[in-house]
């Protein structure tokens, strides 16, 4: 797809927004590494109306002898007033199920040492329940 932009670019060198050494896309400098931290930036283009676009961090991790994969680092849930399920195949859903889960995992903990009113947990609870 021609959607405008590269489909994620490199974070934390030389403290640049949009950098490299590496990039995925048509920003693409060299070649991934494990331990780079890139972008996943899906997005849908309406010329003269609208854009949206999910920005998340992903780490690269070595999955096998010679394959990299990705580990998910940003810990938010997607706003699910922005999600009709209709749409969704199974797969997606599967997708955004396991990725709340890794965010609820992660996130509670911190919320519970910080001491939050609980309400910040219920949020979290119900912001990251299966589809």
């Amino acid at each position: 797809m021609d959607y405008g932009h590269g489909t994620g670019h490199g974070v934390g060198y030389f403290l640049n927004v949009h950098e490299g050494p590496h990039g995925i896309g048509k920003h693409r400098d060299e070649p991934l590494q494990e331990g780079m931290i890139v972008t996943d930036e899906p997005g849908y283009y309406e010329s003269g109306k609208f854009g949206i676009r999910i920005e998340n961090c992903l780490l690269v991790v070595k999955k096998m002898e010679t394959f990299l994969g990705f580990e998910n680092i940003t810990m938010t849930p997607y706003d699910r007033n922005l999600i009709d399920v209709n749409l969704l195949s199974k797969w997606d859903k599967e997708y955004i199920d396991q990725y709340h889960q890794i965010v609820f995992k992660n996130v509670l903990p911190v919320l519970k040492e910080m001491k939050v009113e609980k309400y910040v947990e219920d949020w979290l609870k119900e912001a990251t329940k299966p589809l």
